[in-house]
């Protein structure tokens, strides 16, 4: 039979490899003791040094082109790409009246349209055989824009972009400019956009949805306003190719251009390279006036739209402040606390978590970049339902304007946006992007320390300073409530609630009845 046997020396010592080895545990077990008696005794004890985040300033990136434009570099040598963004204000505001949805059609097709050297199939064939994107339109984009970050933009600007291998940036730029400079509108891709643009208007009242929103913007902005004047069947037809030429001579040159470039780079060769592509302009273009503000005040009171779904959205709000406003930063922590912070929020818990009357609350405050935007909450829940849900809403609204908030929201808001912070700059295209967005919707030139001073702001927000700016903006006798849905259901309610829109309301809402899709105008002999 086999057996192992332990051989030890005969001077019971043991051999010099075994002892070597428990030297050098002995050794590691010493080191490794001060450590775990400095350690937490359980993981809710671990302390984090106190975060502080140092957002980028614009002065390292701007520079003045000999030309006046003003360009945003944000060097980044690990990426093989450069993204180049001219920004523009530009957007429906500037519309003339008949033509509505100019704007917009020119904006798309500047670099899908062809130039006056090149057809658009020959540039969408440059364009793939570099592996690069040119791209254009109204508002920020999708991820493709600025290095995958897409741009903080509104409806009332515009951009035009190319992402392209840093080998062949000379030939992206030069095929952006050329798009800038002189599109041709080519004829069929001028057919091809009416004709999409018009079967979507086609589709404007399928969706609930679709319906809530123009109506909100009309009850909040009035009629009149320019984000009220939609593209119609007939504005759409009457746009000529003489008409996006002139509306691309007016606007699309260097006096309306902000550049945000980002990626593999020398600053000084980039200048050199942008100075030569944007110097020589056939138009200088024209910097437009900012957006103009609504000229009457918002429809206050209760509506409705009926629309056969099993499921009525509602829209709760009114007009509050700009984004320059004093009480701006308690304005964000107050909308975050009360709808805005995701599942942390009161309007969710109560109305989703507890209640489960609504998969999606929402509220948000827009913070107007040109002038005061609204504060709106929305939600969605089957007709029956829509008068206890919006019961609660009111109350939870009410309760934000009495009580104080807790110290425990207060802290976990102010965290939230301070801590969040760094992901507006998370790369070298965010960096370029955000700061040239600041520059061309001019709180650059009016709050140069929004950024530095952002963390300083919310962090000296107080519970009181929620209170008094929930009673200073959220005020429920000027609020609009808009209903889209099922009407009769809605009104019924259900059977184990004693809510009620009529008694809610003060009476029955007024009725809204559906736009024709394409002339956007309502049924002759109903009410407005």
């Amino acid at each position: 039979m086999n057996r192992t046997h332990t051989m030890t020396p005969s001077n019971g010592r043991a051999p010099r490899g075994v002892r070597a080895l428990m030297v050098a545990l002995a050794t590691l077990a010493a080191l490794a003791a001060p450590v775990a008696a400095q350690g937490p005794s359980h993981p809710d004890r671990l302390q984090y040094p106190t975060f502080r985040y140092v957002p980028p300033k614009a002065a390292p990136y701007r520079v003045k082109l000999s030309n006046g434009m003003i360009a945003y570099l944000v060097p980044d040598r690990g990426t093989p790409l450069v993204n180049v963004a001219v920004l523009m204000r530009l957007g429906p505001q500037l519309d003339p009246a008949g033509k509505e949805g100019l704007a917009g059609m020119c904006a798309n097709l500047l670099t899908r349209s062809g130039t006056a050297t090149r057809t658009a199939e020959q540039v969408e064939a440059r364009v793939a055989s570099l592996g690069a994107t040119l791209e254009s339109g109204i508002g920020g984009g999708g991820g493709r824009f600025m290095g995958g970050g897409g741009l903080p933009l509104g409806n009332t600007e515009g951009r035009a972009s190319v992402n392209v291998l840093a080998k062949d940036l000379d030939e992206g730029l030069d095929l952006l400019t050329d798009c800038l400079r002189g599109a041709a509108f080519q004829a069929d891709r001028v057919k091809l956009f009416k004709d999409q643009a018009q079967q979507n208007m086609k589709r404007r009242n399928d969706e609930s949805g679709e319906i809530e929103d123009r109506e909100w913007s009309v009850l909040l902005r009035g009629e009149d306003h320019w984000s009220n004047h939609f593209t119609t069947q007939a504005s759409l037809e009457g746009i000529t190719t003489d008409d996006l030429k002139a509306f691309q001579r007016r606007y699309v040159g260097p006096r309306n251009f902000i550049l945000a470039v980002s990626g593999d780079f020398d600053r000084a060769t980039m200048v050199r390279k942008l100075e030569k592509a944007f110097g020589k302009w056939p138009t200088t273009g024209e910097r437009p006036a900012t957006p103009t503000a609504p000229a009457r005040p918002s429809q206050a009171g209760w509506y409705m739209v009926e629309k056969d779904v099993n499921q009525g959205r509602v829209s709760i709000g009114l007009p509050t402040i700009d984004r320059y406003d004093a009480d701006w930063a308690a304005a964000r922590i107050m909308n975050d606390i009360l709808g805005g912070g995701g599942f942390t929020a009161r309007l969710v818990n109560r109305i989703r978590s507890d209640e489960g009357l609504a998969y999606s609350v929402n509220s948000r405050i827009e913070g107007g970049t040109y002038y005061a935007e609204p504060w709106r909450l929305v939600f969605q829940s089957k007709v029956r339902s829509v008068a206890f849900a919006t019961q609660i809403a009111m109350t939870e609204i009410q309760r934000m304007r009495d009580s104080l908030v807790t110290p425990t929201e207060l802290e976990a808001s102010r965290a939230k946006f301070v801590e969040s912070l760094p992901t507006q700059f998370e790369t070298a295209g965010a960096i370029a992007g955000v700061l040239a967005v600041e520059e061309l919707t001019g709180r650059y030139e009016r709050d140069p320390a929004y950024f530095a001073d952002y963390a300083t702001r919310l962090n000296a927000v107080t519970a009181e300073d929620v209170r008094r700016v929930a009673r200073r903006l959220l005020d429920p006798a000027r609020m609009t409530v808009l209903m889209v849905g099922d009407t009769k259901s809605m009104l019924l309610g259900d059977d184990k609630h004693d809510a009620s829109i009529v008694k809610m309301a003060g009476g029955d809402p007024k009725r809204l009845p559906l736009r024709d899709p394409l002339t956007m105008k309502r049924p002759a002999g109903l009410p407005n």
